[in-house]
């Protein structure tokens, strides 16, 4: 299917291209670019974050209708007109659907609030005090203290993993299922090419609802510190066995539309248990769940080959794996590993056996942007410092006119672009052929070029020395197979065993090169070698 041989490209819409002159990015804006990710870059699919009506508390994750588009991004012609537009350009689009919770504004809520006796009281989950007061059980919320709130009116406590603004949605409730499965249909019917799902794997939580267990000794949290978030084991209050039972008729929604594709946001690094969110046969269910494992991995060779191997060794023959090494919820590629390794980390997203997904900016090289504590917006950020997301949302650089071009002079931009936007835009990029952007656009053709790179199998390379990262991808017909060899240290390193032809380097000055046979590494260098 196309996701295999795919790349998805990420967008953020609040912070693409501000189409109205607000200062916002919205589904304009968004239109006016698709020849970027279509042309420029030439992924196969763009993933937008959430655009649907909303009061914007979680910034569209707090959603009040799942059918209709929020009037900061346009109208729901303008969607129409969004996916039309990709198509014809050949793009598919996948849209960011949040399963999870609502918005406390959206309707069914308001309903739901109102009385015990109402009839959408249970498309939520409310319950009593504990028996000596206070909230039904320890559980907390992502975004900091308990996961649950007191409603005065009807005198018990809602659900909430987020933001109390946040309420969970009670998915064992068959017509909770319904409405949502139809407000999916509603998006599969416009055209939309799949879903990316929101932390899927909250939806369903232990019924009897018992306490997780207390983390007996202190660590680091699964990707990044989350504080009290980090003081329990989150064994209760996600990811209950019967999940599954929930993304198979999710796998049957999606599949009575052809060539449609589900992805989901799966915070789980054990690769067995990851990989069972393939579900146990073609259909049984996601595509694909979302591989986090190098996202915080240290910058060690071993590690990261450890982590590739162990992944691709448990995913199904139905399956397909992933990777992904950035997004909207992550600090910045390249403040997280460095300008240098930033481009060695492209290049191993990007020739690895597997889909990749690119978020905007990072083909750019964009750091993360230290958000003045005026300017900052994100609640995570504002209720727990250390952990805002606003500077890896910063604005699209497009060129060097007022506000790298993302929105007219005069006109603030929701979040400050950060120092040197303008020489790090893609007008600037283009201009410089050893750029990031012109790295990531030439390893994208040789990876659509190559059936090795986009269909082949994959195989660590045993001989490659200490500190660097070999593998082989190649095919069983005979075609030509490449050795992708990274240099995860600041000293030169030799690679013996590899001849052949340079076809990539992370500088982009060896292309045409010979080696061999032995290949030569400068240090934070990556090189692709057909062999």
């Amino acid at each position: 299917m196309w996701w295999e041989d795919g790349v998805v490209y990420q967008v953020y819409p609040f912070s693409f291209q501000d189409g109205n002159g607000d200062g916002i990015g919205d589904l304009p804006g968004v239109i006016d670019r698709l020849d970027y990710p279509a042309e420029t870059l030439g992924v196969d699919a763009v993933w937008l974050s959430p655009f649907y009506r909303s009061p914007m508390d979680d910034f569209g994750y707090d959603v009040a209708d799942y059918c209709d588009v929020d009037p900061i991004f346009g109208s729901l012609g303008d969607a129409e007109r969004l996916i039309a537009e990709a198509h014809r350009r050949g793009l598919r689009v996948i849209l960011d659907f949040v399963p999870n919770h609502s918005s406390s504004e959206h309707p069914w809520f308001v309903a739901s609030r109102s009385s015990r006796s109402n009839p959408k009281r249970d498309w939520y989950t409310w319950r009593d005090p504990a028996p000596g007061g206070g909230p039904p059980n320890n559980w907390l919320s992502v975004f900091g203290g308990p996961a649950w709130e007191w409603d005065e009116a009807t005198g018990q406590y809602y659900l909430h993993s987020f933001l109390a603004s946040q309420p969970d949605l009670n998915w064992r409730n068959p017509e909770v299922r319904r409405a949502m499965y139809d407000a999916m249909r509603f998006w599969l019917d416009r055209g939309a090419d799949g879903f990316r799902f929101d932390v899927v794997h909250y939806v369903m939580k232990d019924p009897g609802l018992r306490d997780d267990p207390v983390v007996e000794a202190s660590g680091p949290g699964v990707f990044k510190d989350l504080g009290e978030y980090d003081s329990l084991v989150h064994l209760h209050d996600k990811g209950h066995p019967d999940v599954h039972e929930v993304l198979r008729e999710i796998r049957r929604v999606v599949d009575a539309y052809p060539g449609r594709y589900t992805v989901g946001e799966i915070h789980v690094l054990e690769p067995a248990a990851l990989a069972a969110y393939y579900g146990r046969s073609e259909g049984d269910g996601l595509h694909m769940p979302f591989n986090f494992t190098l996202l915080y991995a240290p910058w060690e060779a071993a590690e990261f080959r450890r982590r590739v191997d162990e992944f691709d060794a448990v995913v199904p023959a139905h399956g397909w794996p992933n990777y992904v090494l950035g997004n909207h919820d992550e600090p910045r590629l390249a403040t997280r590993f460095g300008p240098g390794r930033a481009r060695v980390a492209m290049m191993l997203l990007l020739t690895l056996r597997g889909t990749p997904t690119i978020y905007y900016g990072d083909e750019l090289g964009l750091p993360e942007v230290e958000i003045p504590p005026e300017r900052q917006q994100d609640p995570w950020g504002l209720r727990v410092p250390g952990l805002g997301r606003d500077g890896c949302r910063t604005p699209m650089p497009w060129d060097r006119s007022a506000n790298a071009g993302f929105c007219p002079e005069g006109v603030e931009p929701w979040l400050p672009q950060g120092p040197a936007a303008a020489e790090r835009s893609v007008a600037a990029q283009l201009e410089d052929p050893s750029s990031m952007l012109n790295l990531v656009r030439h390893l994208l053709r040789l990876r659509r070029r190559e059936p090795a790179l986009h269909r082949g199998e994959y195989r660590a390379l045993d001989e490659a020395p200490e500190g660097c990262y070999a593998f082989l991808r190649s095919v069983a017909d005979g075609g030509p197979g490449f050795v992708v060899a990274l240099n995860f240290t600041d000293r030169e390193l030799e690679v013996p065993g590899v001849g052949g032809e340079v076809v990539a380097d992370t500088g982009m000055h060896r292309v045409g090169e010979r080696a061999g046979p032995v290949l030569a590494l400068g240090p934070d260098e990556g090189v692709v070698v057909a062999v």
